[in-house]
């Protein structure tokens, strides 16, 4: 049946007009802004789990540049410890050679104490931003430095946690405190004692540096780690909410011609009341 006073065919096609017009829309928002999901209403569920995936990954960009900082600083402590081993090392051979009774002790004990000062000197100076590893205390009431490393979370709702590293400090200036503790060679005899207690400062230094250099070692594959980790977090949200652009395009090229067809057949069903009228002439 043909109304005059209800045109079925122009609502059909102004329904379909008005959907492609919004589909439209859509995708011209998508490729504008590059973003399938850029807000709640577009797909809650997956609107939600990415902004939690985006705070996360701003967690760990935050502790990519904790561990930077815990790297060097490590890193100036371990280069302090194996400078001291270096100079450790020195001194034993100088305290060697005064095992001999036809040297001058006298010139090797004055090299020995420039080269104790220079072990202490070292100590000082093997500092980062204020952090000393190889002092007593790190920033002199600290004995460890603890480089925030993670986050871990259980549970897409639950309250992630910090999971730190810590470095002690080593306490060079106890432990390897030669003004105090190494004795001065005036004959070979001194010489014999101050070998047995050399052996001991280098040991201790030894260890303090290789510790150091284990602590170095896992700040940087940690570093490593989380930096890898968050590219993939990035991934994992870009495939959530970002437009597919070839897509995108092949959609809005279908949906231009859509709304031509649209119009056209908009056009035809408001020209219907006009072939009516035909009917009466």
């Amino acid at each position: 049946m043909t109304s005059i006073l209800t045109n079925n065919g122009a609502m059909v096609a102004l329904q379909t007009l008005s959907a492609v017009n919004n589909n439209l829309t859509d995708a011209q928002n998508e490729i504008s802004t590059g973003k399938r999901v850029g807000s709640a209403s577009d797909n809650a569920a997956v609107w939600a789990i990415s902004k939690t995936m985006e705070s996360d990954i701003a967690g760990f960009e935050a502790i990519s540049e904790s561990l930077a900082v815990g790297e060097a600083t490590v890193a100036v402590a371990s280069a302090g410890a194996e400078q001291i081993v270096e100079k450790l090392t020195e001194i034993k051979e100088l305290i060697v050679s005064a095992q001999s009774e036809n040297v001058d002790h006298g010139k090797i004990q004055t090299d020995i104490a420039k080269k104790s000062d220079q072990v202490a000197s070292i100590i000082a100076a093997a500092q980062f931003n204020g952090a000393n590893l190889l002092m007593d205390t790190i920033d002199g009431s600290a004995t460890s430095l603890s480089v925030l490393a993670s986050l871990d979370r259980v549970g897409a709702t639950g309250t992630p946690t910090g999971t730190p590293i810590t470095i002690n400090a080593l306490d060079f200036v106890s432990n390897i405190d030669l003004g105090a503790n190494l004795t001065v060679i005036t004959d070979s005899s001194d010489a014999a004692s101050a070998l047995t207690e050399i052996e001991a400062f280098l040991s201790t230094a030894i260890n303090g540096a290789a510790a150091l250099g284990a602590d170095s070692a896992r700040l940087k594959d940690q570093g490593e780690f989380v930096s890898k980790l968050t590219d993939s977090m990035k991934l994992g949200v870009s495939s959530m909410t970002d437009t597919d652009m070839e897509e995108a395009s092949a959609r809005l090229k279908a949906l231009q011609t859509q709304q031509q067809l649209a119009v056209q057949s908009l056009s035809i069903a408001n020209g219907a009341p006009e072939a009516l009228m035909q009917l009466f002439r």
